[in-house]
Parts: structure tokens; C-alpha cells; sequence
């Protein structure tokens, strides 16, 4: 690994939305291929990186059950829509020249692998970038959880969530103009506070494996790298 990366192994979570840049839904080129170029400049700067993306662009399951859709049902649809998004980016990542895998918590063998950890492992440590679609496989869990279970699977040494504000902040930093920064905060304070980083289940995993959350706005060129380096960007909890 690099000598000036502080990280040999990350998560990255992004939320579906990420990839919609200013339009209403669906995939904006741009984006993903901007996104994809700078997961790819850290891992050839020698980091092993695992993402999981989520499906909120095209298909949010838990909006149309409240609408009426049968949970379960509107979950499944959503996994579905984490794996178009994960196809996505491992194709904007092999076109920039990486090498790339999708795997999938429900079997899809036309499209993708199984999710194996030991596979997923190898994966990594032979320098390909693996994208972890279909959340955990089973319906009422985030991608969210997904995440934070996939890095303590991965042995991750930091699970990082891409979001569009620069950090935790005490209110939302739109409607108010005081909200506070954290620049670091406990897992417990996070969850006490009720503060919108992760839910409460994904917490609850990073604390109970020690596994550090750094918090970040996507929408900022760099920063992904700048944390790699150990620069204090967004908020740390840990």
C-alpha cells in the first residue's frame, strides 16, 4: 500500500441519489463517471475498496408501502434497483480502465456474482473494486445496514458515507442557519441525539465492531482522497 495513505481497506456507501446529480431520477452520466474516476484514483494510490450503492434514484420501497405496496414486496424491488445502479458504476469504472466486480446479496448469475465473503476478499486484495448490490439481501434493512455490515465483513479499517453535506451537522444546515458542525462524534452520541447520519441498526454494528464512520459531501472534488491521506474532512464517528 502507499505510504501516504492512512487506510489500506474502505467501504464507501453512496446513496442512489448521489448518482442523480440535479435531475429528478435515474443516473446522470456525469456523476457516475466523476465518481467512478476518483474511487478509482484511490485505488491505484494502493487502497482496497469495496461500495455499496443504494437504489433511492430509481425505486424506493419503504415510500410506495406507506403508499400501500406490500413491504416486502417494495424491498425486493428496491434490491433490484441497488443492482442496476451497482452495474453502472463497475461500467463507468472498467471504461476509466479498472477492474471492477458487482455482487449480489440475491442470486442474480446472469448478471452478477453471489455475495461471498471469502470471494469478495480476494477481490479485493487482487485490486478490484467491488460493488455490493442488493443491501443485505432481506427486506426492513437500510443499505445503510448493508453497508456497515459488509465492512466489518470485509475487515474494512474505515466505512465511509457519501452524502451532499459536508459532515454531521446539530439541525438540518438548509433551514438552519445555527446548525453546528461536529467535526467528531461517539457512536452513542450520534444515537442519542437522534442526530440523520446512518440508522440506528448500522450504528450499532460500526460501534459494536469498532468500525470507524467518517462522514463526507460527495459533491466536493478530492475529498475522498484528502480522507485516504487522513485529512479531516466531514466528521468522524468512532
Amino acid at each position: 500500500m502507499a505510504a501516504d495513505l492512512k487506510y489500506r481497506r474502505i467501504l464507501l456507501k453512496l446513496s442512489g441519489e448521489a448518482l442523480m446529480g440535479e435531475a429528478d431520477y435515474g443516473i446522470d452520466p456525469k456523476v457516475l463517471t466523476r465518481l467512478a474516476r476518483e474511487i478509482l484514483e484511490v485505488q491505484r494510490a494502493g487502497a482496497q475498496v469495496g461500495v455499496v450503492i443504494g437504489g433511492g434514484n430509481i425505486f424506493r420501497g419503504e415510500g410506495l408501502a406507506a403508499a400501500g405496496m406490500d413491504r416486502v414486496t417494495g424491498d425486493h424491488m428496491g434490491m433490484l434497483a441497488t443492482v442496476m445502479n451497482a452495474l453502472a458504476m463497475q461500467d463507468a469504472i472498467e471504461r476509466a480502465g479498472g477492474y471492477a466486480r458487482t455482487m449480489s446479496a440475491i442470486p442474480i448469475h446472469d448478471v452478477c456474482e453471489d455475495f461471498i465473503r471469502r470471494r469478495a476478499v480476494r477481490h479485493l486484495e487482487k485490486g478490484r473494486i467491488c460493488l455490493f448490490a442488493s443491501g443485505t439481501g432481506n427486506p426492513f434493512f437500510t443499505t445503510d445496514s448493508a453497508a456497515a455490515l459488509r465492512a466489518i465483513e470485509i475487515g474494512a479499517d474505515l466505512l465511509l458515507k457519501a452524502t451532499k453535506v459536508d459532515g454531521v451537522y446539530s439541525a438540518d444546515p438548509k433551514k438552519d442557519t445555527s446548525a453546528q458542525r461536529f467535526a467528531q462524534l461517539t457512536y452513542d452520541q450520534v444515537i442519542e441525539r437522534k442526530l440523520a447520519v446512518m440508522d440506528t441498526a448500522a450504528i450499532a454494528l460500526c460501534r459494536d465492531h469498532r468500525i470507524p464512520l467518517r462522514i463526507y459531501d460527495m459533491g466536493r472534488e478530492g475529498d475522498l482522497m484528502r480522507i485516504m491521506r487522513g485529512e479531516p474532512v466531514g466528521t468522524l464517528v468512532c
